[in-house]
């Protein structure tokens, strides 16, 4: 379902940043490139293998409520390679958080340096929740943020759909759940993870989805009272 939202309501404005700040696909395609010109030089495809059984274990780890992800996630993919989980945390390092870095901007999603300006002119308050490390990544987006919060931070060690980032960005605020609002790509992270904290949530979908509001562009209606007097065109 679509959904307008009365933006005097909100005074948090939360953002997922994969896939929700920028071009999930675009990026894969760049990466793949360099993991294929990696492979090349080295005659092997381990690393790209790797990386590929990391973000499976990774994503498993999620449906697994207070699995001690931040170790299982290297261990994991570890024991399946036969490397050391030493190994295994460089190569995510490299290739998932260091490397796509100067990527980034040109993937970022139009309208978006409008709609924070928006936000912050308005008086919102603006967040980032990501299960991946991700003050590099805004940085690198030309965006900012209030806080910045990821699965990965000790005092949080809990990815999406476990409330405990969303709620702890709730306590550094100071607002309450009823005025935040969670931006997100997923409806079995970004969506549930603002239900299981009371925050109302917002899903970049192309399809409706009967439980969740969605939006298909920051070009969106429900965006335009924020983009800062900016004359944004409509979405195709």
């Amino acid at each position: 379902m679509t959904q307008l939202i009365d933006w005097k309501d909100i005074d948090l404005v939360v953002f997922d940043v994969d896939g929700t700040l920028y071009d999930q696909r675009r990026l894969r395609r760049a990466m793949l490139g360099q993991l294929l010109a990696h492979a090349w030089r080295s005659r092997s495809l381990d690393t790209l293998q790797t990386l590929r059984t990391f973000r499976h274990v990774r994503e498993a780890l999620g449906e697994e409520p207070g699995a001690d992800f931040l170790r299982l996630q290297y261990a994991r993919t570890a024991g399946r390679h036969g490397k050391s989980e030493d190994e295994v945390r460089r190569l995510a390092t490299e290739w998932l958080e260091q490397r796509p870095l100067p990527s980034l901007a040109a993937c970022r999603y139009p309208h978006l340096h409008e709609l924070f300006a928006g936000l912050q002119a308005a008086g919102k308050r603006i967040a980032v929740f990501s299960d991946y490390p991700a003050l590099d990544k805004v940085k690198a987006l030309g965006l900012w943020a209030d806080w910045v919060v990821c699965a990965t931070d000790p005092d949080v060690a809990r990815l999406k759909p476990d409330p405990t980032g969303l709620r702890a960005i709730l306590r550094q605020s100071g607002v309450a759940p009823e005025r935040a609002l969670m931006i997100g790509d997923r409806f079995d992270r970004d969506g549930a993870v603002a239900q299981r904290a009371g925050v109302r949530s917002l899903i970049r979908s192309r399809k409706p989805h009967p439980q969740f509001a969605t939006f298909g562009s920051y070009a969106d209606p429900v965006f335009q009272p924020m983009l800062s007097g900016v004359r944004v065109p409509a979405a195709a």
